[in-house]
């Protein structure tokens, strides 16, 4: 009897074991904790693409949480992160949904941020998708059709390359071209060989003439000066009488001075006209009487 009671103890204390050994376990798997040694945020996310609750969350590589709940929202998702009391976040933390490993996990990386303010709770933080194998593999399919037309142009291309490269004339040209460049090359070092000494005396020359020149503005400073002077008195002056000749021609013009006046005088004009028809009369007859019997002169003197 005895030995039947011990076994029941057993058999009871194994199972308890048992399933107090499951809930840990449990437990553990879906962080689940009796006490509260953590605290909650909101991170907003464009796209979280397989994150699922329950999901790691890990600060700089090391897990400190998990992830509480998600909500869908209009155009992005509000993840709800349970992150552990000894992470201090400040204001200029980092959120990121990454891939947790090659099998295609998904985890939320948490970096705290250097800055001096700490991180308001209350408020909802911005959050980045990074992209994974799964979603470069979707974008590539996106671009395949692209893809394949470009590495269809580049296969016509070199196709076209090959044939241009192989072709005799090309080869020849290319190497007729090549060759005169040499012959050009060596015909110009020749030349300068030959003129070496009439370049470097050139060369001379012209630093000689250059210091000269520096010397004579340098020793005629004051002079060229005066000479700059002059002129600008000069073109000043000159400036003064074409604005007087301007002003003269508009006064005679508009008959504002005497000239104008004797110029553009009607009744002047008409009187010199007269004067001269007169003057032409009067040469007419003395033409005539000097043709005929001479001038007959009647004049009364006293």
């Amino acid at each position: 009897m005895k030995n039947e009671r011990k076994t029941e103890i057993r058999v009871g204390i194994t199972v308890i074991v048992g399933l107090l050994v499951l809930l840990w376990i449990f437990g553990w798997t879906k962080n689940f904790s009796l006490s509260s040694n953590s605290y909650l945020i909101n991170v907003r996310f464009d796209n979280v693409s397989g994150l699922e609750i329950g999901d790691q969350v890990t600060v700089n590589g090391m897990r400190k949480g998990f992830v509480q709940d998600m909500k869908v929202g209009t155009n992005n998702v509000i993840v709800e992160l349970s992150i552990e009391n000894d992470i201090i976040l400040k204001e200029d933390a980092t959120f990121a949904v990454s891939m947790l490993d090659l099998m295609g996990g998904k985890k939320v990386e948490i970096f705290p941020g250097k800055s001096n303010v700490s991180f308001d709770k209350t408020k909802v933080a911005k959050g980045v998708f990074y992209s994974d194998i799964p979603s470069a593999m979707s974008l590539f399919g996106s671009v395949q059709d692209d893809l394949v037309t470009v590495l269809k142009d580049v296969k016509i291309s070199l196709s076209s390359l090959n044939k241009i490269v192989s072709d005799d004339n090309f080869n020849n040209d290319v190497k007729k071209s090549i060759s005169n460049v040499v012959m050009l090359t060596d015909k110009i070092n020749v030349m300068l060989n030959e003129n070496r000494n009439d370049i470097k005396k050139l060369t001379t020359n012209a630093v000689e003439l250059s210091e000269k020149t520096n010397k004579l503005l340098n020793d005629n400073t004051e002079n060229v000066t005066v000479l700059l002077t002059d002129l600008k008195l000069l073109v000043k002056k000159s400036d003064d009488l074409l604005v007087d000749l301007n002003k003269l021609t508009s006064e005679t013009i508009n008959q504002q001075n005497n000239i104008g006046k004797l110029l553009y005088d009607k009744d002047l004009f008409d009187k010199l006209s007269k004067t001269l028809e007169q003057v032409n009369e009067l040469t007419s007859v003395l033409i005539e009487q000097l043709k005929n019997d001479g001038i007959n002169v009647d004049a009364n003197i006293f």
